[in-house]
């Protein structure tokens, strides 16, 4: 998702560039946008994002809602992260899984799919930002967030997969639209539970489908541009000219189309590959890092582990970097918000708690290690932009530049960093582009009626988007979309909470299988990907 390491979410964030419209008739265009927005968008961000004061540290409502709902049902569930991760395992390389099995993609596809959601610019700035403003012992407390959002995974898409809509053509529809609109009508009979229901459901689609088009589409085709034109030179480039942006969105748009247009099918063939491609990627970097500072790894855990209790003055008292770290990882894996069900609802399955346990690795990946790969790396590398970083912070200036931390320690070992970097940023972009296209096409679907020629309006109303954002910056109606996506949390955990029995009816179900042997394994496991 869009980077948000800022002390409160915003898109685009001040500390990363982002390239808006030069001189001329799009000026006037974007300018005109971001002053009639300009109301709405600063209401809407002020109510989502509004603080809270805890032991003195302020810090958004909406982290509070996120860790909570985590942490009740991490207890509900017995900690069952932890206890299930070799069933999880086994269930992602298609040990229990049939050719036969309704849905349109593998167990490994679906994963791979929502994990290009999370995974983006946020794993890469968002932590050097935590780890400047928090300290070393951030990442703490971002892994321990990271396990707790594990369960609330597990449960949004046992949900996602239980009330899902296979159509008639086999194509498969659902998410919190879906879960939030027949199952609490079905948890609470009559007037009462259906409306609320049906409420929730149009909610949740209209904030999924504003995020698609703007945080997951324009903001991201945006940030790559402006990543891939630093790198090659800046204004003075060959990607400096006034025709370089609207290249290049047109480029993109293309692919993302050609993508788009083939369903879920066609994005878990993509994702499958490019994720596991570009996590390879970044994670050999960090271990290359890691690797020759291996002597400093002690040291550096260390720091991690006492600065998440004791850390040093300035930092917020242990408190402060404990909310640090949380609201890094709640923003980073999206658990809670009801996106990540709409991919996973797409599964070949027959039972639906098993893409739960294939979902609960989500935030594992994206937060556990992702997040923990480059905050290790910061804090061995030490370097003096950071340190310095740290002192300014501290200090009462500014927040740094994320991607400059984290660029800074990679280049103490790989001065040619920077390119891996764009590079990264561009997968990650992508495949976020990708999949968030597949979110809001659900969305659309469900509020206009499924037919061919509405899907195909919305892939061509994605598209030009993707051009659009790729020249014209929107300040305001990004900052909107990031408000958007979180107030979706709000009504998402609602209905996670009023349908938690649902799921452990279906735990307790498929454990019975799994103990009567009626669920078994299937051996060889079917091929993965």
């Amino acid at each position: 998702m869009p980077d948000t390491s800022g002390p409160l979410p915003a898109s685009p964030p001040p500390h990363i560039e982002v390239l808006a419209a030069g001189d001329g008739a799009l000026s006037d265009v974007e300018n005109t946008i971001n002053t009639v927005f300009e109301p709405i968008s600063t209401g809407f961000s002020n109510l989502v994002f509004g603080e809270l004061t805890l032991f003195g540290v302020t810090f958004p409502w909406i982290v509070a809602w996120l860790v909570i709902a985590a942490a009740v049902f991490t207890a509900a569930f017995g900690f069952i992260q932890f206890r299930s991760l070799g069933l999880s395992l086994a269930l992602v390389r298609g040990k229990y899984s049939r050719p036969d099995d309704p849905g349109e993609i593998t167990h490994f596809q679906a994963l791979s799919s929502a994990v290009s959601a999370t995974v983006g610019l946020g794993n890469i700035a968002g932590v050097g930002v935590a780890v400047t403003v928090g300290g070393p012992g951030a990442t703490f407390w971002m892994i321990v967030c990271g396990l707790l959002g594990m369960c609330t995974k597990f449960v949004e898409c046992t949900l996602g997969v239980k009330y899902r809509d296979i159509h008639e053509d086999g194509t498969v529809s659902g998410g919190p639209m879906q879960y939030l609109r027949k199952g609490i009508a079905e948890r609470f009979p009559g007037g009462f539970g259906v409306r609320l229901g049906k409420v929730l459901a149009v909610l949740a689609a209209i904030m999924i489908l504003f995020f698609g088009i703007a945080g997951g589409n324009m903001f991201q085709a945006n940030q790559t541009f402006a990543q891939l034109r630093n790198v090659t030179g800046g204004e003075q480039g060959w990607l400096g000219g006034d025709g370089a942006a609207l290249v290049f969105g047109l480029v993109l748009a293309g692919l993302v189309g050609a993508v788009i247009i083939g369903g879920i099918k066609s994005i878990g063939a993509v994702t499958s590959k490019l994720v596991p491609t570009m996590a390879i990627i970044y994670v050999v970097a960090c271990l290359i890092v890691i690797g020759v500072n291996i002597t400093a790894v002690p040291a550096a855990v260390g720091e991690i582990v006492r600065g998440a209790f004791t850390p040093a003055a300035g930092f917020g008292g242990a408190i402060g970097v404990l909310i640090i770290g949380f609201q890094r990882a709640a923003f980073s894996n999206e658990a809670g918000l009801g996106s990540a069900p709409i991919a996973h609802s797409a599964v070949k399955t027959r039972h639906p708690v098993t893409e739960g346990f294939v979902a609960l690795l989500e935030p594992f990946v994206d937060t556990v290690i992702i997040c923990t790969m480059t905050a290790l790396t910061i804090v061995i590398a030490r370097t003096e932009f950071w340190l310095d970083a740290q002192q300014q912070v501290l200090g009462g200036g500014e927040t740094p530049d994320g991607v400059t931390v984290t660029s800074e320690a990679f280049a103490t070992v790989l001065p040619w960093f920077p390119y891996v970097l764009t590079l990264a940023v561009a997968l990650f972009a992508i495949s976020t582009i990708i999949t968030w296209g597949y979110y809001g096409q659900r969305a659309w679907l469900f509020l206009f009626g499924k037919s061919k020629a509405k899907e195909t309006a919305y892939n061509v109303l994605f598209c030009a988007c993707t051009v659009i954002g790729s020249v014209l910056t929107l300040t305001s109606v990004l900052d909107f979309a990031d408000a958007v996506l979180f107030a979706l949390a709000l009504f998402n955990i609602i209905g996670l909470y009023l349908l938690l029995p649902v799921v452990k009816r279906e735990l307790r179900s498929f454990r019975e299988k799994l103990r009567t042997g009626e669920v078994a394994p299937v051996e060889p496991p079917e091929k993965v990907g």
